[in-house]
């Protein structure tokens, strides 16, 4: 199904009437509740959405609890916008891409939520 993004206006295809293939938009975390008039959005708008969201949780919420909430959503797919974003052509994860690994790897991540070293 060719849909446009109520944001960009950009075309895109959508999966929602093809029941063999599910809709890209369904790997994307259940985080935002859609307002009664906002329609479907083009990956990358969608992406910046649900980002924006997740870092308004993670400013409101302990880090216990977010690390409980990404953990449901431990991926080896990984979605820009929301677990990294790309900057002079080099990637840049996330505080939701570190709270879904759930400790602290020990590099010195510029976005990483844990003291250095907690396991």
């Amino acid at each position: 199904m060719n849909k446009h993004c109520s944001l960009c206006n950009d075309s895109f295809d959508c999966g929602a009437d093809r029941p063999e293939i599910r809709c890209w938009c369904e790997t994307y975390p259940e985080i935002m509740p859609l307002a009664r008039h906002e329609d479907c959005q083009c990956p990358g708008c969608l992406g910046r959405t649900i980002g924006n969201c997740i870092d308004a949780l993670i400013r409101t919420s302990d880090t216990a609890t977010m690390v409980r909430m990404a953990a449901a959503y431990r991926s080896d797919h990984f979605l820009e916008n929301i677990d990294y974003t790309i900057e002079d052509g080099k990637y840049v994860f996330s505080t939701w891409f570190h709270l879904k690994r759930g400790r602290c790897c020990g590099s010195g991540c510029r976005h990483c939520p844990y003291p250095r070293g907690q396991a």
